[in-house]
């Protein structure tokens, strides 16, 4: 076993790949973040219309 070899094995023996997790949630959280974002865009008129109806009401 050469010495590059060794250090080949070391690295891939003792590699973080926490790293690259927590990388993904934060993807998956910013893509559920813009979707909620987005929703409320498209339905706050229905929202606000919803809400003056019931207030009529009462």
């Amino acid at each position: 076993m050469s010495f590059k070899d060794l250090v080949h094995y070391l690295r891939a023996r003792y590699a973080v790949e926490e790293g690259q997790t927590m990388a993904e949630y934060g993807v998956v959280l910013a893509v559920i973040a813009i979707g909620v974002v987005v929703a409320l865009g498209l339905l706050s008129t229905s929202i606000s219309g919803a809400i003056d109806s019931v207030r009529s009401n009462l």
